[in-house]
């Protein structure tokens, strides 16, 4: 009889536990239908998006963010991670991790210029994975000596990187003259510059004076919030930024400058080892950018003038003034207008608009020719080094793609 009672209560027991959790189920379905039916919760999440991640700021130094054209959701999504936890990046503004001073003063510069009405938003970090075992692998795989800051649950790799101050780099590169000018291009003018410290630096001076300063400011905040998040040997590594005055990022230096410039503008043939090196550097680089960024990135004009050649002849990808976030479901972007340089823009890009990783990939190949032939992937005829080799690669003759000087050093 007791047995019988025991069993009794416990089904009971179980019947009231079922009741509480439909209870909960319902109350939840209805919680979901008011937030959606309520537009200023959407709102809310807006101003928190806002208030947590200002147009074109930066989080923190990690190995990616999501692109300018992430689906809104998913920004929300990383938003209300958050709970009632401060983000990283509020932390940071308040000093807790030591580089907030750095952002303040850069909006701060950029304020006077500008309404800041218009940047490109790098959405918050509450959506990544951003966990010790996680951090602790990617940079190991890169930097294993990059210092970090412990955030409890998460590691954060420590900025290397400061703003500095007009005046701090027209002493450094004796007031921007011409005796220090490394390169020059439609959008940019690179100096040779010496730090106080004795360090020395390339600085990249923003020019782009067919655009207005709004845009101009966007396209600086994009490539700063892309290049500051990359941590990798074969990529160029960022030392600082200014923007008071005009709108500058601070680079390490490469003795021996750019790729064209070794290959194209040296009587010195250069040895076949060093260029399967910069070959592998460059595959290597390109291989973290599209797989081990938190997010994938498509640089959009990988070409012998934006690799730069360190003092060991290690290959670093540089320029990422036209790269592009490119979100995880995404397979391409279509963008406009089409930018790049003339015989590295894979067809489809070229013609339509289309971006992804493929696009580097044949921008790749064509370097490859380079390196392989000696030639320009544009010659003086305007000849496209890709339509000069494709008879040859048809006939598999591809001896003939070699270089004379390169023919001897690999005997083929």
């Amino acid at each position: 009889m007791e047995g019988k009672t025991a069993s009794e209560a416990q089904k009971i027991e179980e019947m009231e536990e079922e009741k509480i959790l439909e209870t909960e189920s319902l109350k939840n379905e209805k919680n979901e239908e008011e937030e959606q039916q309520n537009p200023e919760n959407e709102k809310k999440e807006e101003e928190i998006e806002e208030q947590s991640s200002p147009r074109g700021v930066l989080e923190i130094p990690i190995s990616g963010s999501d692109s300018d054209h992430s689906s809104r959701s998913s920004s929300l999504e990383r938003s209300s991670s958050f709970g009632s936890e401060k983000s990283l990046f509020q932390r940071g503004l308040s000093g807790e991790l030591g580089y907030g001073l750095q952002w303040k003063n850069l909006f701060g510069q950029i304020k006077k210029r500008t309404s800041m009405r218009r940047f490109t938003t790098i959405p918050l970090l509450g959506g990544y994975d951003l966990s010790k075992k996680s951090l602790r692998g990617k940079l190991g795989r890169n930097r294993s000596s990059e210092d970090t800051i412990d955030c409890g649950d998460s590691l954060v790799p420590k900025p290397s990187w400061r703003n500095f101050s007009y005046q701090e780099l027209k002493e450094a590169t004796d007031n921007f003259s011409p005796d220090k000018l490394l390169g020059k291009g439609g959008h940019a003018e690179v100096y040779k510059g010496c730090l106080s410290d004795g360090q020395v630096v390339a600085v990249k001076k923003i020019t782009k004076k067919e655009k207005n300063d709004e845009d101009r400011v966007g396209d600086f905040l994009s490539e700063l919030g892309i290049i500051a998040h990359i941590d990798h040997q074969n990529a160029a590594r960022l030392i600082g930024f200014s923007a008071e005055n005009d709108l500058h990022l601070v680079l390490q230096f490469s003795p021996h400058g750019s790729l064209a410039t070794v290959l194209h503008g040296s009587e010195v043939s250069l040895e076949w080892k060093i260029r399967y090196k910069v070959a592998i550097g460059v595959a290597e680089g390109l291989q973290y950018l599209h797989c081990d960024c938190q997010r994938r990135i498509i640089h959009r004009d990988i070409t012998a003038s934006n690799i730069l050649l360190s003092e060991d002849y290690e290959a670093q990808i540089s320029d990422f003034g036209l790269a592009k976030w490119l979100p995880e479901k995404w397979v391409h972007h279509v963008v406009s207008p089409i930018e790049g340089t003339f015989g590295y823009m894979a067809p489809e890009y070229f013609m339509h608009g289309i971006v992804h990783e493929k696009t580097d990939v044949f921008a790749f190949g064509v370097l490859l020719l380079e390196l392989i032939t000696g030639r320009r992937a544009v010659d003086s005829c305007r000849q496209s080094l890709v339509m000069w080799a494709k008879p040859l690669l048809e006939k598999n003759i591809v001896k003939e793609l070699a270089g004379s000087s390169i023919r001897k050093q690999i005997r083929c």
